[in-house]
């Protein structure tokens, strides 16, 4: 939305043409009803159509948003990590994924009772770019001597 007001102003001009489009399409309606039957409209190609931008209108629009700055904020990606060694803490999962991109979160899941490891964990990596790198770089790779699965974490239905 910082896009030095260009949103609100595109927002501005779409509201006030669907605004000015409804406007004539009542005033059509109104003479339709005033028209004797059997007499044909002669229709444009504009109103089939609507008025279609300009080339010199689309090109300066794309050119505006290929010169607005890159500013979105990251999607952050979770990474399921299994067959972990029972020995691998969270710490181990950040630094190795580290490598990678910025981790915004490691996770080693424990038993309830028995605070042991139950050998798979989860990495939350802030960008999906490096998350597809940390796939691709640690995937079937070995970690405190056990070959590692990485894939994108799904929804476990209940």
């Amino acid at each position: 939305m910082a896009r030095g007001g260009s949103y609100s102003l595109d927002k501005r001009q779409r509201e006030a043409e669907k605004a000015r489009r409804k406007q004539e399409k009542a005033e059509k309606r109104a003479q339709r009803r005033h028209r004797e039957p059997g007499t044909e409209e002669v229709t444009t190609a504009e109103d089939v159509t609507g008025a279609l931008p300009s080339v010199e209108e689309v090109m300066a629009a794309m050119e505006r948003r290929a010169a607005a700055p890159a500013g979105a904020a990251p999607i952050p990606c979770r990474l399921f990590v299994g067959s972990l060694s029972w020995e691998t803490t969270a710490e181990d999962l950040r630094k190795a994924f580290a490598a990678f991109g910025v981790v915004t979160d490691a996770l080693v899941v424990t038993d309830r009772n028995t605070g042991r490891s139950r050998g798979f964990g989860f990495v939350t990596m802030q960008d999906r770019k490096h998350a597809a790198k940390a796939i691709e770089g640690m995937h079937e790779s070995e970690l405190n001597g056990r070959t590692i699965a990485v894939n994108v974490s799904t929804e476990r239905s209940r």
